[in-house]
């Protein structure tokens, strides 16, 4: 007998890219189907956060306040170098200038916003928007400066607008570890049984992608209508990589470092919990 859950993912290239041979039934799910919801990133943290979705995507900021009702798994993750959210304004200055002085941020639940604050716990005047409304308010003068993810980091200096701060590139070089971004979690209620072969699909289902990496084309497409093909696949080398299929010691540790410090910094609840399940 088949068993459905419910499957969140954004409709960014990185995730369609992924989750196609999932929610296409390309792969052995092992007797489990998927009712697939696209939604933004910080919408994603959202259901989370109300316990909604049995399988999402989520900032790795959001884990830290859901972990103690989801599990993390070690594959589909958004994790690597080079790949870390930007500062952005219409000109160059040093971030220090920003305290007191309003930033778009992405949601309250990004890792870009933990990052950010991490960096810097001066930097405390928000404004929350849908991050692909966040560059044209910097542009409009709405805000003074923009926190942005996603494209929008290959196509910001099209718009005349300059980095201030790369924190994928503060990150690695405080920790010297790869920056965790994204990952996949599932409701610990599911058990340890159905937690592992949604884990083993997901695997799998990268591992196709990966190995087939023009078959999702259209599905993608469908998604990201306002992207062109060249920022699609830009978006997808960057971030669907090894640890997309498997986190390893070196993502492992990456994801702890952040918990820990986000932690120590009053940013996120402490828990026990384990991040896995096993």
């Amino acid at each position: 007998m088949t068993r459905q859950l419910t499957l969140g993912f954004s409709p960014c290239p990185n995730d369609t890219f992924m989750f196609y041979p999932l929610v296409h039934s390309l792969i052995d799910a092992e007797c489990i189907s998927y009712r697939e919801r696209l939604e933004d990133v910080e919408t994603l943290n959202q259901l989370a956060l109300a316990g909604t979705l049995d399988v999402s995507k989520v900032s790795y900021h959001a884990l830290g306040h859901i972990r103690d009702q989801y599990a993390l798994l070690r594959s589909g993750s958004a994790l690597g170098r080079g790949c870390g959210p930007l500062l952005v304004a219409t000109e160059a200055f040093d971030p220090a200038m920003l305290r007191g002085k309003t930033i778009a941020i992405p949601g309250r639940y990004t890792t870009a916003l933990l990052l950010l604050r991490l960096f810097d716990p001066h930097l405390d005047t928000f404004i929350t928007m849908p991050f692909n409304e966040i560059m044209d308010a910097v542009l409009s003068g709405t805000v003074d400066a923009g926190l942005i993810i996603h494209e929008s980091r290959f196509t910001y200096a099209g718009f005349g607008l300059h980095k201030l701060l790369d924190l994928g590139e503060w990150w690695e070089q405080e920790t010297n570890l790869p920056i965790p971004l994204g990952g996949i979690v599932a409701r610990r209620s599911l058990g340890a049984g159905t937690i592992a072969a949604i884990e083993r699909a997901l695997r799998a289902g990268v591992d196709y992608a990966r190995s087939h990496p023009d078959q999702a084309a259209a599905y993608i497409g469908e998604h990201a209508q306002e992207m062109s093909r060249q920022v699609c696949a830009a978006h997808i080398d960057l971030y669907v990589n090894d640890f997309s299929e498997n986190l390893g010691d070196e993502g492992e540790r990456a994801i702890t470092c952040l918990m820990e410090r986000a932690a120590e910094a009053g940013l996120i609840p402490p828990s026990a919990m384990p991040l896995f399940m096993s």
